[in-house]
């Protein structure tokens, strides 16, 4: 079964490392990350970016809100079950 955990964020680079890494350390191996960034402008895309392939799926662009930018993992995402976990 695959796990698909979204993230969703925006001019949060104090804490989006942390939720990223929080993801990674699980031990569960069929989880998809998917993070929707809001165009952020603080640095946080420059963090996402550093992690690389780690991310399944990566969107930065302007959005209309937190549920728009949920919505939009949502209809990205493979998993058989969907998790939020945000910034």
């Amino acid at each position: 079964m695959k796990v698909s955990i979204i993230t969703v964020v925006w001019n949060n680079k104090d804490t989006i490392k942390d939720t990223i890494d929080s993801v990674l350390a699980q031990t569960y191996e069929n989880i998809e990350y998917l993070i929707i960034d809001g165009a952020s402008t603080d640095g946080t895309v420059k963090i996402v970016r550093s992690y690389g392939a780690k991310i399944n799926e990566f969107v930065s662009e302007r959005d209309q809100g937190l549920y728009d930018a949920m919505n939009k993992g949502i209809a990205l995402a493979t998993g058989d079950i969907i998790g939020m976990l945000n910034s």
